[in-house]
């Protein structure tokens, strides 16, 4: 399981997306539900506009879900 251990704060740039937020912070497009989370107050449109505050989660994986994902050898 991942726990959220603190924030980053992003100034949004017309154009952002959601999903390219979690890829740039996360390298997962898909993971974009953790900052949508995180920002009650942001209107869920498709396109931002710039000049919005976001918190973005940073994410740290916990040791044991990392090396079940290893190989035997690797772990």
């Amino acid at each position: 399981m991942s726990q959220i251990i603190e924030v980053i704060e992003h100034i949004t740039v017309d154009g952002d997306r959601w999903d390219n937020l979690a890829w740039q912070y996360y390298g997962d497009a898909n993971a974009y539900e953790q900052i949508i989370a995180a920002n009650p107050e942001v209107m869920i449109i498709p396109i931002l506009p710039g000049g919005i505050k976001l918190l973005i989660p940073v994410i740290e994986e916990d040791e044991t879900e990392s090396t079940t994902e290893l190989p035997p050898w690797k772990q």
